[in-house]
């Protein structure tokens, strides 16, 4: 696959639809040609100490964020027609699905791959298949792990390398 986005999102709290921050690392010709990271105001909006451990968010870092529709018009233009990449694709097609649902949007069909499950058949020899994990056996160092952006940049890289 040469032509791709990866994506990556954060959740505020146990809801699916919660989503606090997205990255998306998009891929034409095996090569990443554009990022893009925002905050997002979650919804519910609330944060659990358990997901901002994971994260570093809070509340007082998207308060002011825009809400998941308007983060998501930006994002359209950047993805077009791409399929979407996701390391656990399950939990982030899931989000995607619960915001939409949310904000009572009509979803689009949105075709997702998952790099996890790839690298299960690829790396069979690694202890676990964890996004570090897979992201170093592939030569990217992952020093942010579970901030979006970070996330999604070490996906397209697993994704140039083994879809």
């Amino acid at each position: 696959m040469d032509d791709f986005a990866a994506i990556d999102f954060e959740t505020a709290n146990p809801y699916r639809s919660s989503v606090c921050s997205v990255g998306v690392v998009v891929v034409r010709a095996g090569r990443v040609t554009d990022s893009l990271y925002r905050l997002i105001r979650p919804e519910p909006n609330y944060y659990m100490s358990w997901n901002t451990r994971v994260h570093g968010l809070t509340a007082v870092d998207t308060d002011s964020a825009p809400t998941f529709p308007e983060v998501w018009q930006e994002v359209v233009p950047l993805i077009g027609g791409l399929p979407l990449v996701a390391h656990n694709s399950p939990f982030d097609e899931g989000c995607l699905r619960a915001a939409f649902k949310r904000y009572e949007l009509e979803y689009p069909d949105y075709r997702f791959y998952c790099t996890c499950r790839a690298a299960r058949r690829v790396f069979k020899q690694l202890p676990n298949h964890r996004l570090e994990t897979v992201a170093a056996a592939c030569g990217f160092d992952l020093t942010q792990h579970h901030h979006a952006l970070a996330d999604a940049e070490a996906c397209a890289e697993i994704a140039i390398r083994i879809l």
